[in-house]
């Protein structure tokens, strides 16, 4: 925390997060947050000539052997003596100077270093086929001894044709045993070699996928979940899913035939030379053909790109169908509406189908059209060579004519290889639009970005306008109020009212509003969007929770906290009851979408999960709706408790349950009409009188304030 103070950020020790099986904070979990927090860092293990080169950059934290730790703050290369300072010491006192005997004693190499940010081309870079193929170089050690090893293996591939050349040009003619013999043992050696390398090879080349595909993921995954939430609410989440399939594709190509065919390339800059050593009219025709296969395939590379666009559109239609129906399964199967969804998926596999087809019998002319020539480099180059064997005058030897056939087939596989990859290449190319046509958006702010002021909970709105894209009418019209810090305020109105924009504005899910809004004196833009949302606990009308017990769906915002603190936040949300009467208690498993358990439970583990990270601000939109009365009785019982030291806004349809909040908030289209009290409500603002009376006439008879007698139906008559 003070080196990241150095560098102007604060770390928030809540964010911290102890890694599988740690019982104190190693280099990496250490590191792992401080990227968390938006920082560049690294875990290394360093030695002490390492120490000068670091010194200067800032504070380096060493992790000494006991479980304390130290700040680097300096070096004196001259008198070999490194500055660190001690956390604990009061900020007045000097480092101390210590030699590299004395540090050796109490530090075995741990450190972790930090830098304030790191670029923006490092830290959020555009996804594109140049991004992944840099991101596949950085594996350069792993990449060195590829070449290395595909080197080594193009100079073995020269021997066998060679040696046969010289079996059939001196061994037969002259019938000798021992050059024969020798013959052999060289050919088994440079097999063996050849095997031993093949292996090597073909295993950093799986190192290489694994490692890319692990960092890429990564990648991924950081990006996807800081688009904003706007994205996901426009797009169907099987298309999403679609979209991001295709990185696979792309990662298989570079690490696959890109990877082998460019080694393969190395092979023919080896072999090439070779080639017009033995016969250069033979080699000219080899190239002639593997060129004449290239210039076919690049003709049809548009219109095949074309229809592969139209295939890539018709697939993210067909998956978006298939995801929508998997996640609306329960209103598919509750409607009856399979035969509706089985005529979509009909259209969207038939569309999918005649566009492949198309796409396919395109693809089919220059792969016709290729075959010919192919198999001319094969038997045009025996019958050429032997037509040139027969009227050499120079004596051209038939092991030549061997040696050259069998060379020439690993010179023209990665030519005609080389071809294939250009078709290919738009495939992969149609796959990376599709990627980044999600990757590519812009995301939410950086998490390093913002300041982490320690909130209270008092919220101020200044002439708050704000508009939904693709709409004209604001969902926020000039809206103006402030409310000091543990307020209970209560927002109503009829739906489309702007009750729900309120409470997205606040946890700044949508940050394009004209005016001001203000959490304790902070513009909420100016504050840290992870810092924002720690302190907020939100519970919606439907809320998703975890595969998990429920006990870690309860904890799912503070996991390191234990069983006590999940019973006290069940306890205030009124879920205690009803989770010790599950058979396995805080250990229940919940399914995916929570079959076994209630509307009503789910909503008050939701609200005992929004309570366990005790935020200032908590918002319930909605929340109690689909609570039973007695379940609602309870979370309203236990509301005055649930608000105390924090503030808190309900936005709720039905006004009973606003009844005791501190001030009520009336909004009708976008505009506030009135904000106080309930009784005072009740008098002065008639849309919230009418509210009021439209839901509590039944207590009523017309005119008279007390409780009417319930009518009598008459049965059998």
């Amino acid at each position: 925390m003070m080196a990241a103070r150095y560098f102007g950020l604060e770390l928030d020790p809540v964010d911290f997060r102890l890694g599988q099986g740690e019982t104190v904070p190693s280099p990496a979990a250490l590191s792992a947050w401080a990227q968390e927090a938006g920082m560049w860092s690294r875990a290394l293990r360093l030695k002490w000539r390492n120490l000068f080169a670091t010194a200067g950059a800032g504070p380096v934290v060493l992790l000494f052997n006991d479980g304390s730790a130290g700040l680097l703050t300096g070096a004196n290369p001259e008198a070999k003596i490194v500055l660190i300072r001690d956390p604990r010491a009061p900020e007045a006192d000097p480092p101390v100077a210590v030699d590299e005997m004395r540090l050796a004693e109490v530090w075995s190499g741990e450190a972790v270093l930090l830098r304030a940010e790191r670029s923006q081309a490092e830290a959020d870079p555009p996804f594109t086929l140049r991004w992944l193929i840099g991101m596949v170089l950085k594996e350069g050690k792993h990449l060195r001894d590829l070449m290395i090893a595909s080197f080594t293996i193009s100079l073995l591939t020269i021997f066998p044709p060679v040696l046969t050349m010289q079996v059939v040009d001196r061994v037969l003619s002259h019938h000798s045993y021992s050059t024969l013999t020798l013959i052999s043992l060289i050919l088994l050696t440079c097999i063996v070699f050849e095997t031993l390398l093949g292996y090597a090879r073909r295993i950093i080349i799986l190192i290489v996928g694994v490692r890319t595909d692990a960092k890429l993921n990564l990648h991924i995954f950081n990006r996807l979940v800081r688009l904003p939430l706007d994205y996901f609410e426009r797009h169907p989440a099987g298309e999403t899913m679609y979209r991001i399939s295709q990185i696979n594709q792309v990662r298989q190509f570079i690490t696959g035939k890109l990877m082998a065919t460019l080694l393969d390339l190395m092979t023919l800059a080896v072999l090439l030379p070779f080639l017009f050593w033995l016969n250069s009219t033979l080699a000219w025709v080899v190239l002639v053909c593997a060129t004449a296969i290239m210039l076919i395939i690049v003709a049809y590379l548009r219109p095949i790109r074309m229809i592969f666009a139209k295939v890539m559109a018709a697939e993210t239609m067909k998956s978006a169908a298939l995801g929508e129906t998997i996640f609306g399964i329960k209103t598919v199967k509750a409607l009856a509406l399979e035969p509706q969804r089985k005529s979509l998926w009909d259209e969207r596999v038939a569309d999918v189908g005649k566009w492949r087809l198309a796409m396919g019998l395109l693809s089919n002319w220059p792969q016709t059209l290729v075959t010919p020539i192919e198999r001319f480099m094969w038997m045009g180059i025996i019958m050429l060579g032997a037509y040139l064997a027969l009227s050499s005058d120079t004596g051209y030897e038939v092991g030549g004519l061997f040696a050259f056939m069998m060379l020439s087939q690993r010179v023209s596989a990665p030519l005609v290889g080389l071809a294939r990859l250009i078709e290919e290449w738009e495939e992969v190319g149609g796959a990376m639009s599709q990627a980044g046509e999600v990757l590519n958006r812009p995301l939410e702010d950086a998490a390093s970005t913002g300041v982490r002021p320690k909130f209270a909970g008092a919220v101020s709105f200044q002439d708050v306008t704000f508009t939904y894209a693709g709409t004209k009418l604001p969902a926020l019209d000039r809206i103006s109020f402030e409310i000091p810090a543990g307020t209970m305020l209560g927002l109503v109105g009829r739906s489309g009212s702007g009750k729900s924009t309120v409470t997205r504005l606040l946890q700044g899910i949508n940050r394009e509003y004209s005016g001001f809004l203000k959490i304790d004196g902070a513009d909420l833009r100016s504050i840290n969007l992870r810092h924002l949302r720690s302190n907020f606990g939100v519970v919606l009308q439907e809320n998703f929770l975890f595969r998990g017990t429920i006990r870690e769906n309860i904890l799912a915002g503070r996991p390191g906290l234990t069983l006590e603190d999940a019973i006290r936040a069940a306890r205030l949300a009124g879920a205690e009851e009803f989770i010790e009467r599950m058979p396995n208690g805080y250990e229940t498993y919940i399914e995916e979408g929570s079959p076994n358990l209630s509307g009503g439970q789910r909503q008050r583990l939701a609200i005992a999960r929004a309570l366990i990270t005790d935020p200032r601000i908590l918002i319930l939109d909605e929340a109690t709706s689909a609570l039973d009365p007695e379940s609602e009785a309870l979370v309203n019982a236990n509301l005055a408790r649930i608000a105390r030291g924090r503030t808190m806004f309900i936005v709720s349809h039905r006004l009973s349950s606003l009844v005791d909040c501190d001030l009520i908030m009336v909004l009708e289209r976008g505009k506030l009409l009135d904000i106080g009290p309930h009784e005072a409500l009740l008098e002065r603002c008639s849309v919230y009188r009418t509210l009021w009376n439209q839901q509590n006439r039944h207590m009523y008879k017309e005119g008279h304030g007390h409780a009417a007698l319930a009518p009598t139906l008459i049965q059998g008559s």
